[in-house]
């Protein structure tokens, strides 16, 4: 069984109203969806009062921590030495958070000691589904 690396990190809510909105999120990855991560937010922070989650690439997230990543639902970019911001595009507006680099890194390092970059392909599982599909297994 593939380990489950999720991580707890704070992040501000960048908003238009005066002062820092601090809410929880869990960064999460899971070998078993090698490309992916996962970025999870509380319900008292959406709209509709329902829990918010968004999947990107776990690529797009490292990248941003050097530059500017990102073209579609979700953005990154380097906010200074010691911040990242995040930007999520949906049909009622954007969020945008600003969290610790070091958190980034520290989540990012742990994904990559369970699935090395460049090894994902080998933790998907292509060759067995494929096998099972033309019934080679």
């Amino acid at each position: 069984m593939d380990p489950v690396i999720d991580q707890a990190v704070q992040v501000r809510l960048i908003a238009t109203t005066p002062g820092p909105h601090a809410v929880p999120a869990v960064l999460h990855y899971q070998p078993a969806d090698p490309l992916a991560v996962r970025m999870s937010f509380p319900p008292e922070i959406s709209l509709d009062g329902s829990a918010v989650d968004w999947a990107f690439a776990r690529e797009l997230l490292d990248e941003g921590l050097r530059v500017p990543a990102g073209r579609g639902d979700v953005r990154v970019r380097p906010s200074g030495p010691d911040r990242t911001v995040m930007e999520f595009h949906a049909d009622e507006g954007v969020a945008m958070v600003q969290l610790k680099t070091a958190d980034v890194r520290q989540f990012l390092a742990r994904s990559y000691a369970a699935v090395p970059a460049g090894a994902e392909p080998a933790y998907l599982g292509l060759e067995r589904g494929l096998a099972e599909l033309f019934g080679a297994a």
